[in-house]
């Protein structure tokens, strides 16, 4: 029987399929197979060269001796040029000592606060090692969360460099650390080297320099406290004003709930200490910080903060910082206050009996327009006795505010011949009665009048005839330089307070600073051009790499014509016959500026200011009492801007000046506007004559203080002055009511009535 018969051709069990064909997968499955190879080799082959790395660098890398290894270097100030040293930012304020000698209490705090597993981790945390690695890759800021142990390594036996490699080594020494000592061990290090801020490395200073008793006597509160600050020493230490106590007690109160978490303390103790931060005695400075040395270093030390250098690099990194202060600003300031200063109130803060809070401040700050550099200043009594810097606190600057409204005008198309009404009283469009000093009626004036003679009824009229006046004026201050309420990235300091779109903001209801005053004058002497202030020119390591250079960063606040009408307007203050400022022709050469005072919700004057420039050199001055808002009328001999401030401003600037060459303004433009407005000549309107900032007569006569205590009670006139008497005797000029004082100077006062309803709102208490 013969079997199936077989078809021709090859079987269809042994064929291959054709390429393409459904079923054919081998090529494709080899593929895969040697790509998966080449990988698993490629990696494996990674693998190795990264342990094999890693056991030399265990191997290579040995624990330094701490003790001898560990040298900080300290931190050198200098004035502009670099040659003559103001101070320093010394690091090796440290004493160690033992684990038992730390009290449990401030082990327990800082274990809550920087590294709440310290008792259980290997000492390094991988996430926070391939975080900063990543970031530093990608070129931003690096990551990190550090255990204890990296965080003692890296200070111990590293550089601040941001580096892989940097990283990398920190992780094996922590590694190293980790397997050779104990945690009581790593954490004792740790507690004699870690940066407490006040130039404190270790718990033993800390303790002295915060609580000044020693490091086994803290207490539960003390000991959070210092905890607390290690996170950020500047941004943390209570002496830095009430935001940085009110961070404090915030981070305070996280170290309290960490250490209650573990167990360390109880809720009851706890609780017992944690609304409320512990007292800070008063720690006697170092003499390094005597007279205006120490507001010197404190700004110096405040910029570094804000470019971005560590407390740590700071105050131990060897920097050598050049300044833009000169030797000879600084003693203008200084020699030119004490020249002008009254008789009989140079002395209260030698005086322990005298009430220090009723003492008189003077701030003065001196900015190169074309290049934003505060070149001196003076910042009141010596920094031992007073650390607040008058040139740097929020003062209401009264009338100079209306240098920002000229050029606000200028810019919306008003010029210097537009008309406006002077008389008194004026009626605004809701109705309300604005008078001015004496309600002294100065009929129809130009601008340029109103500007000369500080009319601040015709500054109501200019205000309210813009469109958005308030908000024209206060952009026009922002852009010259003066920071808004909310803060910015300019300015010392860089914000104001109670800057509002207010009618009467022209008139000087806000806060701000000399400094920051005196910089938005010299954008308006610089062609209308603002420079960011600063203090830090320059900053070397200790080997001489740059580290930050200051690149000038110019601004065109107003344009060119703008700026030379509002110089043009702010020279007859000075020059014109009957003007207020008119103490600062005694300079010699051309100048430029604005008087002010301030009012308290008393109507008591409580501020005296004058503001001018050369074309050169920029300058602020301002007389204060107490807390700022205190009454200087009736107290102060004079207290009108053109009084002591313009006198004071003419000696500093006189010294300031010496050796530089005279220079004249450009010509004014008298831009022609199309605001609409009816023009007055120069000189035009009708009313009286003499100036709202100044009086037209001489007062009846108080005799100034003679001895160094302030007048026990207030007098019943107003003090003496020295103009000849015209015609008419008139109050200081208005500016709104902000509140009595309460607190430091840094403090808002409480809102208070005013010129114009709401005209104080938004400040804060």
């Amino acid at each position: 029987m013969s079997g199936k018969r077989r078809a021709d051709g090859p079987s269809e069990k042994g064929r291959k399929p054709a390429r393409g064909a459904k079923g054919a997968k081998g090529p494709k499955r080899a593929l895969w197979k040697r790509l998966l190879l080449w990988f698993t080799v490629l990696f494996l082959s990674l693998s190795l060269v990264a342990v094999g790395s890693f056991i030399v660098l265990y191997q290579s890398i040995d624990i330094p001796d701490p003790n001898s290894d560990f040298q900080t270097q300290t931190t050198k100030i200098f004035y502009s040029g670099g040659d003559a040293e103001i101070g320093s930012f010394a690091t090796q304020n440290r004493e160690s000592i033992t684990f038992d000698e730390m009290p449990e209490t401030a082990r327990d705090a800082v274990v809550a606060a920087e590294d709440r597993s310290f008792w259980t981790n290997r000492g390094i945390d991988p996430k926070g090692i391939l975080r900063a690695a990543f970031s530093n890759a990608s070129g931003g800021n690096t990551q990190g969360a550090s255990t204890i142990t990296q965080q003692y390594v890296k200070i111990l036996y590293l550089t601040q460099e941001r580096t892989l490699t940097r990283k990398a080594k920190e992780a094996i020494l922590s590694l190293k650390i980790q397997r050779q000592l104990s945690k009581e061990q790593v954490l004792e290090g740790y507690l004699n080297t870690i940066y407490f801020g006040r130039g404190a490395y270790g718990l033993q200073a800390a303790a002295q320099a915060y609580f000044g008793v020693p490091a086994k006597d803290l207490t539960l509160g003390q000991s959070a406290v210092l905890a607390s600050v290690i996170n950020n020493p500047t941004r943390f230490d209570p002496a830095n004003g009430p935001d940085a106590e009110q961070r404090l007690l915030g981070r305070y109160q996280y170290v309290l709930d960490g250490m209650v978490e573990a167990g360390d303390v109880s809720a009851t103790d706890a609780d017992a200490v944690r609304d409320a931060l512990p007292e800070f005695p008063v720690i006697e400075q170092n003499d390094t910080y005597g007279g205006q040395n120490g507001h010197m270093l404190t700004l110096v030390r405040e910029e570094l903060s804000d470019l971005g250098f560590s407390a740590s690099e700071i105050d131990g990194g060897g920097l050598r910082v050049e300044t833009t202060f000169t030797e000879q600003a600084m003693q203008a300031a200084a020699d030119g206050v004490a020249e002008e200063f009254p008789e009989g109130f140079a002395n209260y803060y030698e005086d322990p009996e005298q009430n220090q809070a009723e003492a008189l401040h003077v701030g003065v700050a001196m900015v190169e327009p074309n290049t934003g550099a505060l070149k001196g200043f003076y910042g009141g009594q010596d920094y031992l006795d007073s650390q607040l810097n008058w040139a740097a606190q929020l003062v209401q600057p009264g009338s100079t505010f209306k240098a920002f409204a000229v050029a606000a005008a200028l810019t919306d198309g008003y010029s210097l011949r537009d008309g406006f009404d002077g008389n008194s009283p004026y009626r605004t469009a809701d109705g309300s009665e604005i008078e001015n000093q004496g309600n002294r009626p100065y009929g129809r004036v130009s601008l340029l009048t109103a500007t000369e003679k500080s009319i601040n009824t015709a500054f109501i009229d200019l205000t309210e005839d813009m469109e958005d006046g308030p908000q024209q004026i206060l952009e026009t201050a922002n852009r010259l330089g003066i920071p808004a309420n909310d803060g910015g990235d300019f300015g010392i300091p860089t914000e104001s307070r109670g800057l509002d779109t207010n009618l009467g903001v022209s008139l000087g209801s806000g806060d701000v600073s000399p400094i920051n005053m005196a910089a938005a004058y010299g954008a308006i002497a610089n062609d209308g051009v603002y420079n960011p202030v600063h203090v830090v020119q320059r900053v070397t390591d200790r080997f001489g790499a740059v580290k930050y250079e200051h690149e000038k960063a110019p601004e065109r606040a107003v344009s060119s014509d703008v700026a030379a009408d509002t110089s043009y307007a702010l020279q007859q203050v000075v020059e014109a016959s009957g003007a207020s400022g008119t103490a600062a022709q005694n300079l010699g050469r051309p100048a430029a500026g604005k008087t002010g005072t301030a009012t308290n919700d008393d109507g008591e004057v409580s501020s005296s200011w004058f503001v001018g420039y050369t074309p050169q050199l920029a300058t602020a001055v301002t007389y204060v009492r107490g807390t700022g808002r205190m009454q200087l009328q009736g107290w102060l001999p004079e207290y009108f801007g053109g009084r002591f401030p313009a006198r004071t401003w003419t000696n500093v600037m006189e010294r300031a000046l010496e050796g530089t060459e005279e220079m004249d303004f450009p010509d004014p433009v008298f831009l022609d506007g199309d605001s609409g407005r009816s023009q007055v000549p120069q000189g035009g309107g009708s009313g009286s004559s003499g100036s709202d900032d100044e009086p037209s007569q001489a007062p009846s006569t108080t005799a100034p203080p003679t001895t160094t205590a302030p007048p026990t009670t207030e007098p019943t006139a107003p003090p003496t002055t020295e103009e000849p008497p015209p015609t008419e005797t008139v109050e200081p000029e208005p500016t709104l009511p902000t509140g009595p004082p309460s607190g430091e100077p840094s403090e808002s006062p409480t809102d208070g009535g005013g010129i114009f309803p709401g005209a104080n709102q938004g400040r804060r208490d």
